[in-house]
């Protein structure tokens, strides 16, 4: 099956970050563990820290937010991120100086982004997608978008060289699971659960069905996320039979029990190094 791919860009190696963590993860038999944050976390400067530490514990890969005042799909932990973001005044040209710091310091690190279709709008598809390609950003994934609906946001990112990420939930249809892989590249995002993000500590298999779907139609590596907070549910994405875990409201948790910054680079690096360890790393 053909998929749309980022346009390779002159003298970068876009194209190749995660195909290349795959790859080398593959060689050592462990999975990916992708922490997500939101950008500018409590205060631009911290939030800087923040991307650091989670760098510094292992992460394989970051996942990355713009603060957005209506994010609908993220539970209390994320939204209560992005606020504290927006009470700092982040505004998205703050986050890409962020994002393009973190590529300055680690070249070959995969660094996603994950908004809302409201923020790439006010700036336009094309000027966003080129902004975030010049910032170093790999991959950008518009959550609250309908696949019936991406097809614009999808092109303009193959535009700007960036890979287009495809999100499937646990009941996707047959119709819609064949469009999100046909038209993805990195990875694709599969939500463990319905509903929207938040730690959860239960056990979730629903997603196993589709991560097997995937496989079988050649889809690009499967990335679970959505109640990821445990190393045990690191150990479960895997054992379904994902290629790795995202978690973004422990990250978003563990920012909001800390004024310190050293304690918290401090809690977060131990906590992205214990979900790492569950990815069968040595």
């Amino acid at each position: 099956m053909a998929r749309e791919r980022g346009t390779r860009v002159s003298g970068d190696r876009r194209d190749d970050r995660y195909a290349a963590m795959f790859e080398r993860l593959s060689a050592r038999g462990e999975g990916a563990f992708v922490p997500f944050t939101v950008l500018g976390d409590p205060d631009p400067e911290t939030g800087g820290a923040v991307l650091e530490a989670l760098v510094e514990g292992g992460a394989d890969a970051l996942e990355l937010g713009i603060p957005f005042s209506d994010p609908v799909a993220d539970g209390p932990a994320i939204q209560a991120a992005a606020g504290r973001a927006l009470a700092a005044l982040v505004r998205p040209a703050d986050c890409l100086v962020l994002v393009r710091e973190v590529r300055t310091r680690h070249p070959d690190l995969p660094i996603g982004l994950l908004v809302y279709a409201n923020l790439v709008e006010r700036m336009g598809q094309d000027r966003f997608c080129e902004e975030a390609a010049r910032a170093g950003v790999d991959s950008v994934l518009v959550a609250d978008v309908p696949e019936l609906e991406s097809a614009p946001f999808r092109a303009a990112a193959v535009r700007a060289g960036v890979q287009s990420i495809g999100l499937v939930p646990p009941n996707v249809s047959e119709a819609v699971l064949a469009a999100v892989v046909s038209r993805s590249a990195g990875y694709v995002y599969v939500v463990s659960r319905p509903g929207v993000t938040g730690a959860d500590r239960g056990q979730h298999d629903a997603a196993r069905a589709v991560i097997e779907r995937l496989r079988r139609v050649g889809a690009p590596p499967a990335l679970m996320g959505f109640g990821i907070a445990e190393p045990h549910q690191v150990r479960s994405a895997l054992e379904m039979g994902a290629a790795g875990a995202i978690s973004g409201s422990a990250v978003a948790e563990r920012i909001g029990l800390h004024e310190d910054r050293a304690a918290l680079a401090a809690e977060l690096t131990a906590f992205v190094r214990e979900m790492k360890a569950a990815t069968g790393a040595a």
